[in-house]
């Protein structure tokens, strides 16, 4: 059990860095510890999605503190048309790391963000969860 316990820090920790701008895969350590312990799911789901949820809003609380200046004009009108929901999006590759930035930069009600942002990395982990799950059972 306490290899268990030790495995959850490790996907808590790559959670928290993956969604920082540290490169960090938690999708692999997700699945690797479903696979290795899928009883294990909800207790995965939620360290996995607290941490990188955590993750996110240190990014989104570290924005918060750049120099309030102009983001470009296209990232801006993003954010003026959907608002914190906008961090929904906040799992994608390449640009969800930036999203947060660019909300705290933008001086975004924080509680929205921080709502949207978590709802949007659980909803990610949930969908990856289902998927490893899957594989599993079609290979019993």
């Amino acid at each position: 059990m306490e290899t268990v316990w030790l495995a959850l820090g490790g996907l808590g920790l790559s959670a928290f860095c993956s969604a920082t701008f540290l490169p960090a895969y938690s999708e692999v350590a997700f699945s690797a510890f479903l696979y290795k312990w899928p009883e294990q799911v909800l207790a995965a789901l939620l360290i996995a999605s607290l941490a990188n949820a955590l993750g996110g809003i240190t990014v989104l609380l570290l924005g918060h503190r750049l120099p309030a200046k102009p983001l470009s004009a296209r990232i801006s009108g993003y954010f003026q048309r959907f608002g914190p929901a906008l961090l929904l999006l906040s799992w994608l590759p390449l640009i969800g790391d930036t999203l947060p930035l660019a909300a705290g930069w933008l001086r975004l009600p924080r509680l929205p963000c921080m709502i949207w942002l978590t709802v949007g990395k659980t909803l990610r982990y949930l969908v990856l969860a289902w998927g490893v799950l899957a594989v599993l059972h079609a290979q019993a």
